[in-house]
């Protein structure tokens, strides 16, 4: 078997931008693939349109900030499928501000969505992959849990965290031929980069070499390959995708 064809993947935040990108290229590629988020009318038509395009997909509503959303839909996706051999952890929320003024609220609910969510829906699907010899753990982190950012020390500090947490699991569970691995993207072109204005935008695009904001398709073409079966050798890597950023 080569590729992703055949296997089984879960997609989380996947209503919108890079995670709804991500399932869109696991089903054309041959994947059957869970799609999971808070909107089920987001992903209701996302199902719908990848059925249309002879894929295979299902629905589960899943709120990533909430242990018991997390444990109930893992349950009820394993119940589904049997198993879930591909995890791409998507979801993930920004709540801007200066640390000065940051709220610890703010900071809560970012790591508990962003890191958390990520370390309880794995442990919850670990068990299954290592049953069945075979998994790829795909996190999304961000350039900024490499390089830090000035008013988004919440959303930094999960992303690095996510990095670290990536690399331990590799370590553990490398001998069981499931590989984890992380993504950190740049300055893509979503949802939540839309809120950016002109000025916002032309200093972003000022740093990137590549002179450009990159697509969430780009993204999404990444963790098609970390998923297939040509990737098994790479582990613990952390692959930028940025345009040249951030090179490190």
């Amino acid at each position: 078997m080569s590729g992703v064809q055949g296997r089984i993947a879960l997609v989380t935040g996947a209503s919108q931008g890079i995670g709804r990108a991500c399932a869109i290229e696991l089903a054309k590629a041959g994947a059957t693939v869970a799609v999971a988020a808070r909107n089920e009318a987001k992903l209701t038509e996302l199902v719908a349109e990848i059925e249309a395009a002879g894929g295979k997909a299902a629905a589960f509503a899943l709120d990533v900030a909430s242990e018991e959303s997390i444990h109930t839909t893992a349950k009820a996706i394993l119940e589904r499928f049997g198993k879930i051999e591909i995890l791409v952890n998507n979801a993930g929320i920004t709540r801007d501000g200066l640390m000065l003024r940051m709220k610890r609220h703010d900071w809560d609910d970012v790591l508990s969505t962003n890191l958390t969510g990520a370390f309880l829906l794995t442990q919850a699907l670990l068990s299954a992959m290592v049953k069945n010899r075979w998994g790829r753990i795909i996190n999304l982190s961000s350039v900024v849990g490499r390089t830090g950012q000035g008013g988004q020390v919440n959303y930094a500090a999960s992303k690095a965290g996510l990095i670290g947490m990536t690399r331990s699991i590799a370590r553990e569970v490398a001998s069981r031929n499931i590989t984890a691995n992380a993504i950190a993207p740049g300055y893509i072109e979503t949802p939540m980069t839309a809120v950016l204005d002109e000025k916002q935008r032309a200093a972003m695009i000022a740093g990137i070499p590549a002179a450009r904001p990159g697509t969430d398709a780009e993204i999404a073409h990444a963790v098609l390959f970390l998923a297939s079966e040509e990737a098994g050798y790479i582990t613990g890597h952390v692959l930028d995708v940025n345009g040249g950023m951030f090179m490190g």
